[in-house]
């Protein structure tokens, strides 16, 4: 199991010079992963996530950095892929590449983007096929209901190979959103079920993973990110832990607790719940 953090990026943590200093402790205190989610209308202050983690990886030499996650349908796929390849050059190979439908309506609707679902999954769908084409650095040419492009190429590309790992959000018991996972690098996991609304369980991760086994058909499930519950006590989070890990959990993400950035500092010091 690799931990990471699930950071905002709005209100008390919409200055990036913020972030790059949690991060800086984050890497201190032996966390393996630091990623800003992506929001842009909450009401609130709001970092660009792209810029965000330019300050944390100037911030940090060993973090796995990334957007959790980028609601790709509103966003325009080339320049994603962009920022993405310089994020991973400038960070040494850090980078993962996290999207998906987005969540929040107020980031489409205001702004002209449609939020009908369907046509979110087509430009999603759409959108990796791009990414993952221009990151061949490669003239690449595409023809889909949503984009077109001809002869494009972007230099250089992505420093790992052969790309930036890509995961995607996905809710079980939904197979439609695994079946697209399973085609990429990872999943992340949404902290409850999608039927009953209760909080994700060892059981239900090992029935993720024996759906993205037959899926990918390989035998392997690619990474497996997920939210837990929240404990204060630290010998029950450590069993939930090694619960979570057995059943294919590969990625322990932890969300910001109450209190702002102090607050989300003083554990981050703690370090990561690891056995």
């Amino acid at each position: 199991m690799r931990f990471g953090l699930d950071v905002p990026i709005d209100g008390a943590y919409a200055d990036p010079r913020v972030l790059g200093r949690l991060a800086a402790e984050a890497e201190r205190a032996g966390w393996d992963g630091f990623f800003v989610q992506d929001v842009l209308s909450s009401g609130e202050a709001v970092a660009d996530p792209w810029i965000a983690l330019t300050a944390v990886v100037l911030a940090t030499e060993r973090l796995a950095v990334g957007s959790m996650l980028t609601p790709l349908p509103r966003r325009r796929p080339w320049e994603v892929a962009r920022q993405a390849a310089t994020l991973d050059r400038l960070s040494g190979g850090r980078l993962i590449f996290a999207a998906g439908l987005g969540y929040a309506e107020q980031d489409f609707t205001p702004f002209g983007d449609s939020w009908d679902p369907l046509v979110r999954a087509e430009k999603l769908d759409e959108g990796l096929d791009i990414i993952s084409g221009l990151w061949s650095g490669e003239p690449f040419s595409y023809r889909g209901k949503h984009y077109e492009l001809d002869q494009a190429m972007l230099r250089p590309g992505p420093l790992q190979s052969p790309r930036i790992p890509v995961w995607l959000a996905a809710g079980w018991p939904r197979r439609k959103p695994l079946r697209r996972a399973a085609r990429w690098d990872g999943v992340y996991l949404m902290t409850v079920r999608q039927d009953t609304e209760q909080l994700l369980s060892p059981d239900d991760v090992a029935q993720v993973a024996d759906f993205l086994r037959e899926q990918r058909g390989d035998g392997s499930t690619g990474e497996i990110a997920f939210n837990p519950e929240e404990s204060s006590d630290a010998g029950e989070t450590r069993d939930r832990v090694q619960a979570f890990s057995e059943a294919g959990a590969t990625w322990w993400l932890e969300l910001a607790p109450d209190g702002g950035p102090d607050a989300y500092l003083e554990r981050i010091r703690s370090g990561p719940p690891r056995s």
